[in-house]
This record gives structure tokens, C-alpha cells and sequence, in this order.
């Protein structure tokens, strides 16, 4: 996860969380980082130094170059990432709540559905980039369950 700071044409500066560095030049291309005040599109990065840690662990040195927000500033998303955020969520539950849970053994399970020896049903579990990739170039239908910011923490 990467965090950055953000600023927005009126100059409303925030900051925001995303997976990788391409997952914010994808969101910004398509409009969906805004700023939480105006709701503007028009977002660019600001100016932010990397996180350094001190000689105590316990004590990261995390100073933005940017102009600090007021106290009551949190993380805050979009409402457009906010309600996806919120879609992944409901997604992932109702799989987990519907599907048996087959853990290491999903690609060996999703081949032999596929294949019509086993029975057919709802499934999840986990499976290696690799395995992943394999089931797919075998015309085996898989998708992967969204891992969200929370889940992380």
C-alpha cells in the first residue's frame, strides 16, 4: 500500500491510500480520485518525504513536506471508492458465506470440476500467481476474491 498526499485545483490538500503507485495513475486517469471538500477531479500529488524509521522502531519519523492538515483530518476515500470499497466487501462475504472453502487444494478441486470429475458447486480457496494463471490458460473459470485496505491491518 502506498499513501499519498494530494492536492486538488482549489488547492484543498488530503491524503489517500492505494495499492501501488499504477493503481493511483489508473483511479486518477478515469476520475476517481477526488477531493473530499469539492469533490474536484482535477488531483495532483503533492510533495511528500518517504516514511523513515528512527532509531526506536516504536518511533517512525512521517513528515510531509506538504502544508499539515487541521487535527481532525483522517484517511479519507472518495465516495465512489468508498461505495466500491463497499461493493468488493458484500462480494467477498457472500462467497465466503456461499462457497465451501477447499484452502490449498483449489486448483486441484477447480481442474476436476472443470473436468467433470467432481461435482460441480461453489468454491474458494488459494492458489499461487502461477496456479492461477495455469487454470486460466486451461479455460478453467476462476477469479480472485478482492483483498480490501482493512484486510491488512
Amino acid at each position: 500500500m502506498i499513501r499519498y498526499a494530494l492536492r486538488c485545483e482549489r488547492g484543498h490538500e488530503f491524503e489517500s491510500w492505494f495499492q501501488s503507485s499504477s493503481a493511483y495513475e489508473v483511479q486518477s486517469r478515469r476520475g476517481l480520485v477526488t477531493c473530499p471538500r469539492c469533490d474536484s477531479a482535477k488531483v495532483e500529488k503533492a510533495i511528500m518525504a518517504p516514511r523513515i524509521a528512527g532509531k526506536k522502531k516504536s518511533q517512525p519519523v512521517d513528515t510531509p513536506v506538504a502544508a499539515p492538515e487541521p487535527a481532525s483530518s483522517q484517511l479519507v476515500m472518495s465516495p465512489q471508492e468508498r461505495e466500491l470499497v463497499t461493493k468488493l466487501r458484500e462480494l467477498r462475504d457472500h462467497v465466503v458465506k456461499n462457497a465451501d472453502n477447499v484452502g490449498k487444494k483449489f486448483p486441484e478441486e477447480a481442474r476436476r470440476m472443470h473436468y467433470g470429475e467432481s461435482e460441480q458447486r461453489a468454491i474458494y480457496g488459494e492458489a499461487t500467481a502461477e496456479e492461477a494463471k495455469s487454470l486460466v490458460e486451461e479455460g478453467v473459470e476462476v477469479a480472485p476474491l478482492p483483498i480490501l485496505p482493512d484486510d491488512r491491518n
